[in-house]
């Protein structure tokens, strides 16, 4: 059987971390479903995005190997989504990540099948949240709010998730999303032997 890859995207101060965190504990435990932690060339904080800590000779040595599922670099970091994901497709399983737009047309050619959901928010929805992070400058959010992202490519199968407003209903669209996407519901059940 062939799993299903679910890129997640959507630009900083959306709340992409929040809710593939609440889609990871509803579906714990669940061996049709994994949510492989991306690897950054940026320390880890709890508060803004779960992500492991690489130092850039581990990010360029990855490269270099070819052991990674996907990888980018934004913002002066590298972004790897590990190896671990092309095990986890083999055995069937649906696999949540978060990336950048600019590996949805990569991801499409080496994994068909693969599918998008776009998170949004409104502008001061997000410049709070940014603000929140401690990350950056006023200038730096106001900057990256006019920054327009990537055109998603036209190929793509995506599902789009407003997450402005209240939490709750967000992590019920975004699961859902995710459920309707999974690799495991589109495989034709077999008949009972009897």
């Amino acid at each position: 059987m062939v799993g299903r890859l679910i890129l997640v995207v959507g630009p900083s101060g959306v709340g992409k971390d929040t809710l593939i965190a609440a889609a990871a504990d509803r579906h714990w435990g669940d061996r049709w479903y994994s949510f492989p932690r991306r690897l950054v060339t940026r320390p880890a904080d709890a508060n803004a995005e779960d992500h492991g800590t690489i130092s850039r000779m581990e990010f360029d040595l990855l490269r270099i190997k070819g052991d990674y599922t996907l990888s980018w670099s934004a913002h002066g970091h590298g972004y790897i989504i590990p190896s671990s994901v092309k095990d986890d497709l083999a055995l069937g399983r649906t696999v949540v990540v978060n990336v950048s737009r600019a590996v949805i047309a990569e991801a499409l050619k080496a994994y068909p099948g693969t599918r998008v959901i776009l998170v949004t928010a409104t502008p001061e929805v997000r410049a709070k949240r940014l603000a929140a992070r401690g990350r950056e400058t006023e200038d730096e959010i106001v900057a990256r709010l006019n920054r327009e992202g990537t055109p998603l490519p036209f190929t793509a199968q995506v599902e789009n998730i407003d997450n402005s407003g209240d939490l709750d209903a967000a992590i019920e669209r975004f699961c859902a999303a995710i459920e309707k996407f999974a690799a495991h519901k589109t495989v034709e059940k077999q008949p009972d032997e009897r």
